[in-house]
């Protein structure tokens, strides 16, 4: 108690003087499924508004999120956080916030400033709930910290980190999708046949952690009205749509991060050479501290910086790592002013600022709008060089510093098709035939994806299957659960196990007989699916044994088979499982069969659970089903468990039944339809 009454203290003179906020200006209005309507007159006091509850839902993920953001997380939780500790101390994101603090906003600063006053003020009233002390107070750079974090990973820079620590710099990098995809879809009032323009959002996140998302409803007098979701200590709405737009991301994957080989001087140490000129590498060291037994244990790591950026040794040599994510930190006021854009116009000006490093977007308005596009802060890269592998850091010809606009980056606006969508293939594919960019017309080191998956052939089969697409249709297309024929993964070759003939196999007849007779749909229900998704997860081990073509071949698929019916054997005591009975939705004590598999547009992967299940831990999370007319906008939407990570809260499972019945809950942008199903009105205080 004497613990907590002292830090009550020290939170009461760091904060003092720093209030800016009057929270008798905010309301927040918790529908009846625990979702913020956040209303004020300024965007700052709801952001304020927005921290607060946040904070109430979320407090110890935001904690958790911002100390690996601040090179503090191994204190916290161990070993297992000092990479994520490394990182941030590596990129130099202090030093880089502080630098270009004076690039944002002074509106955003101010917006930044109260949404940390609010996460302060939560953390003074509930002190006994502050992870690590020396976090706080919460600042504006630490926040950005963290930011800067996570977009130098979500450009696969730490990979290339990674590889160098590992001495494994083995190129390309594979994008094994199989625990990665979204999907995006757009379509117009020429498809739809009526005043309805539909978008839909639908990432593909893990259901927990610092990315999985958080809904609100943020609302002020300065212009703001927007619905959707961000990652839990994110100011502003990361994906949604206000009463004139909407948008949503999927990841693409450019060539958006490069290593660099150094030429070392022969003689001296730290010296290196850039078109025969020496340089010398700055060294700085990592303070690392991870707890051990509940003793803090500090250690240290060295690294470097040359003109290329961040820079490692290892045994092979000198490599420096260099993305365009560390460049600006202007991020989330590009969000922020996506959040406040009403038009085509003001939404694609907040693009121009290329403060994205990466993410394909997809667009619907009002005005019948619709939009793809592969964002991203591409560099202009010298031609001559081989841009997928190691370059030589030797030269300037190879240190890029100017970037595309963003113009010239693969997009779609108003097909003549009628629609635009994306589940992370390649953007060469992104509308009807027609209307597709063209991929001669950019340059080969922009280096844009040229496959298709499984999602993305499903998703344009249906797209142009029929000429209408009225919203029941979107819908259905939405939850497509279907894998196509032939299977079109861009990881590995399936198709073989479907030519086996089970007179060929007596040993695994029933299983390779339910796989075979299979109408490819993941229903929870199906016994198709549940003998394909057991096999799937069993073909990892053989990936290794794979060609370059990674084809399975049909030896290697009765070896899995086997495998398969002993492990149906020894968990399920049976040959045939329905797919509900393998994998489940869990939180807490609430588990419930799902639907769903890898790279099905409804994808769902899962990790071990018990008694041989698998708990889906990736893919559909939050969606949201948008409906534009000339006049109004429709919002439904639904979340993988409860907008709450907080056991004791009654949402913290009250929308999985929702979700694995296909099922959304009605959203609204008008007060009055807010206040309907209200269940607490409050001040954040």
């Amino acid at each position: 108690m004497k613990k907590s009454i002292y830090f009550l203290f020290i939170l009461s003179i760091s904060f003092k003087g720093y209030s800016q906020i009057n929270p008798d200006n905010i309301e927040i209005i918790r529908d009846d499924f625990g979702v913020p309507h956040i209303y004020a007159d300024t965007d700052s006091e709801v952001a304020y508004g927005y921290a607060w509850a946040q904070a109430e839902d979320h407090f110890k993920l935001i904690q958790e999120a911002y100390l690996a953001g601040n090179g503090m997380l191994g204190k916290r939780i161990g070993l297992k956080a000092v990479g994520a500790d490394f990182l941030t101390q590596f990129i130099q994101s202090e030093s880089t916030v502080n630098d270009l603090y004076h690039t944002l906003d002074a509106k955003f600063i101010s917006l930044l400033e109260a949404f940390t006053e609010g996460l302060n003020a939560f953390a003074k009233k509930h002190p006994d709930e502050v992870l690590e002390k020396k976090l706080f107070p919460i600042t504006p750079k630490k926040l950005l910290r963290y930011t800067q974090l996570q977009l130098f990973i979500s450009n696969g820079a730490d990979r290339l980190v990674t590889g160098i620590v590992n001495d494994n710099l083995s190129w390309p990098f594979e994008i094994n999708q199989d625990t990665k995809g979204s999907n995006l879809i757009a379509v117009n009032r020429s498809r739809t046949h009526s005043d309805q323009t539909f978008l839909t959002i639908n990432t593909h996140q893990p259901l927990e952690g610092a990315t999985s998302w958080y809904e609100a409803h943020l609302v002020s007098k300065e212009g703001t009205n927007i619905i959707g979701a961000s990652f839990p200590g994110s100011p502003c709405i990361l994906s949604g749509a206000n009463e004139f737009l909407g948008w949503t991301h999927t990841v693409n994957y450019p060539d958006k991060a490069d290593v660099f080989a150094l030429e070392m001087h022969p003689k001296k140490k730290n010296i290196y050479l850039v078109d025969g000129v020496p340089y010398k590498l700055e060294k700085f060291k990592a303070k690392l501290t991870f707890k051990f037994l509940g003793i803090n244990i500090p250690i240290s790591k060295k690294f470097y910086r040359s003109i290329y950026g961040p820079t490692l040794k290892n045994k092979t040599g000198v490599y420096s790592v260099r993305t365009p994510s560390t460049t600006n930190i202007n991020a989330l006021e590009q969000w922020w002013r996506m959040n406040k854009a009403t038009n085509f116009t003001e939404f694609y000006k907040a693009l121009e600022m290329k403060a994205l490093p990466g993410y394909n977007i997809g667009y619907a308005d009002r005005n019948d709008t619709i939009f793809y596009i592969s964002n991203g802060k591409i560099p202009i890269r010298a031609k001559g060089y081989n841009w997928t592998d190691v370059v030589p850091g030797n030269t300037k010809e190879t240190l890029w510093n100017t970037y595309y606009d963003i113009s010239a980056l693969p997009q779609v606006v108003n097909p003549k098709s009628g629609f635009v969508y994306n589940a992370n293939h390649t953007p060469f594919k992104s509308s009807g035939k027609a209307d597709n960019p063209i991929s001669a017309n950019f340059a080969k080191a922009m280096n844009y994806e040229t496959y298709d998956n499984n999602r993305s052939t499903r998703l344009l089969t249906l797209l142009e299957e029929k000429e209408l697409i009225d919203y029941q249709r979107f819908k259905r297309i939405k939850y497509d659960h279907q894998l196509p024929t032939p299977l079109q993964y861009n990881y590995m070759d399936l198709n073989p196990l479907f030519e086996m003939k089970v007179e060929d196999y007596p040993s695994v007849s029933v299983l390779l007989s339910d796989i075979k007779n299979w109408d490819r749909v993941a229903n929870a229900t199906s016994y198709g699916a549940g003998a394909y998704a057991l096999l799937y997860y069993q073909l990892g081990p053989f990936f290794r044994n794979l060609g370059e073509d990674r084809i399975f071949s049909h030896e290697v698929l009765f070896e899995a088979l086997k495998i398969t019916k002993a492990y149906m054997k020894t968990y399920f005591d049976s040959d045939r499982i329905q797919l509900g009975d393998f994998q489940k939705l869990v939180r807490g004590t609430k588990e419930l069969p799902i639907f769903g598999l890898p790279d099905v547009v409804t994808a769902m992967r899962g990790s071990p659970y018990k008694n041989g299940r698998v708990k889906i831990t990736h893919g559909e999370s939050y969606i949201g089903m948008v409906r534009f007319t000339p006049t109004k906008t429709y919002y439904e939407s639904v979340i993988s468990f409860g907008n709450s990570r907080r056991p004791e809260s009654p949402h913290y499972t009250d929308q999985m039944d929702l979700f694995a019945n296909f099922k959304t809950k009605k959203m609204s942008f008008d007060r009055a339809d807010v206040l309907k199903t209200a269940k607490r009105v409050y001040l954040p205080k």
